[in-house]
Formats: C-alpha cells, structure tokens, sequence
C-alpha cells in the first residue's frame, strides 16, 4: 500500500515534534494519517520544513492563527517553507485521489491566509485547540465522517488498484494495464482525481518506495535512482540520510 513520507525533518533540531497517527480503521481507504507538527518552545532561528513530494491531499490546521485553515496539496518536486521560530499545525493527510471537493479552493503548498470555503474548518480549528494532539483525533474523524457524508471525499478505484500493484508497475502503461484503463483514460482520471500527470504520479511513486527502503524500485539502476532522486529532493540520497529524519 502507498505509505508516503510527508517531510524530511532536520535532524539538527531537537525542539520539533512531528507525530504521525493512523486513523481508526473504517477511515483508512480515505485518510493516511492525522499529523502534528509544533515546536516546544521558541526556536533560535527559523525553521525552515522540507515538505517531500507525495500525492496526498491535506487538511492543515495552524493552531496559532486559528484564522488559517484550508486545503492544500503538494507538487511532484521537494518544496521547503519558512515556519518561523515558533508554530503547532495539525493536519489530515488524505490518500492520493479520494479529494472529491472541486469546486473548494486549494492551495499548492504552503497555507498563510485565513480560510475563504464553505467548510465548517474554522470551528474545527476552534475545538482542536482545545485538545491535546491524542484527544483531537475524535474531531478529525468526525470531520472526516461529514466530508463523506457529502461525498467531499470517496476511495478512489483506480489510485487503489495501483497502490496495490506497486511491485508489478514499470511504467506508466503498467499503470493503465493494472488499472484496466486506456493510456488516454488514465490521463483524464489521474489528473482529474490526484492533479497530477500519469509520469509525474510514477515518479512520486517511485520516490516515496525508494523512501520506505525500495532504493531502486522500478528503476533502471542505481546511478538513474540517485539522478531521480536528486532531480526531485536537491540531494543525494546519501546527503538526504545525513541531514534528515524522515
């Protein structure tokens, strides 16, 4: 199953905690993990959060401006964000396509403006910061439960049958061929559901097995593995082991 690895966290600062949750088990064909990210105290100079490339789509809560709130996703190469010294986010990390929500506004990236949408986010913001991380998750799942009440958010067929086919996928027309699709029909539903481009998902893909220890997962050899993964992080996969946690 595809198991992301959202962020590289510097191993050279201590005071940054970053926990992952799995959510209950009837949401787990929707959501991957509820997150926290927060410092203990005021860093001494800001921190700047390597976010890797993944698929996902996130719900992202900053608990310090209870004002910002929304709908964000990441692109198919590494993105790094100044968090300043001080900052607690909570966060939904939906799998890759189960995103049904069109017409709410998504940001790509970084969140730093007060949400705009119809959702009931900002309370959600509200009644989170009233909980510790362990007894929020209940309020994440209830938020969760409404988005697919209104069909906000839905399993997603075709990213389901790829994730459960990593070890036979080559290619892109490995892709099509599992998911019982035209090269045209998975161009049209990938970029419909994930907002990403057949080769582009591929190369997340590939990254994110070569971060849970596939190194050269459909590669074509260990110097196209350390190009590939270079291309998409800025560093050597050596480099990357010594600067961060992930």
């Amino acid at each position: 199953m595809y198991d992301p690895k959202g962020n590289g966290k510097d191993k050279a600062v201590n005071a940054v905690e970053f926990v992952e949750v799995e959510p209950p088990s009837h949401l787990r064909g929707i959501v991957h993990r509820f997150l926290e990210l927060k410092t203990d105290g005021a860093l001494p100079d800001d921190y700047r959060f390597h976010a890797l490339p993944d698929a996902c789509t996130y719900i992202v809560f900053d608990q310090l401006d209870r004002t910002i709130a929304g709908v964000s996703k990441l692109r198919a190469a590494s993105e790094e964000f100044n968090l300043g010294k001080t900052f607690h986010f909570v966060n939904i990390r939906f799998l890759p396509g189960v995103w049904q929500g069109q017409h709410e506004p998504i940001a790509y990236g970084m969140l730093d403006t007060p949400y705009q949408g119809t959702l009931p986010l900002l309370d959600v913001n509200h009644d989170l910061s009233k909980q510790s991380f362990a007894d929020s998750q209940s309020i994440l799942s209830d938020l969760v439960e409404q988005l697919i009440a209104q069909n906000l958010v839905a399993v997603n067929p075709i990213t389901e049958k790829i994730f459960q086919h990593l070890d036979d996928i080559q290619s892109v027309a490995d892709m099509a061929d599992v998911s019982n699709l035209s090269a045209r029909q998975l161009q049209r539903t990938l970029k419909r559901t994930t907002g990403f481009a057949p080769h582009d998902f591929l190369k997340v893909l590939r990254l994110q097995q070569a971060l849970n220890g596939n190194d050269t997962w459909s590669y074509a050899d260990q110097s196209h593995f350390i190009h590939s993964f270079r291309n998409a992080t800025g560093y050597t996969p050596g480099k990357y082991a010594r600067k961060f946690d992930v």
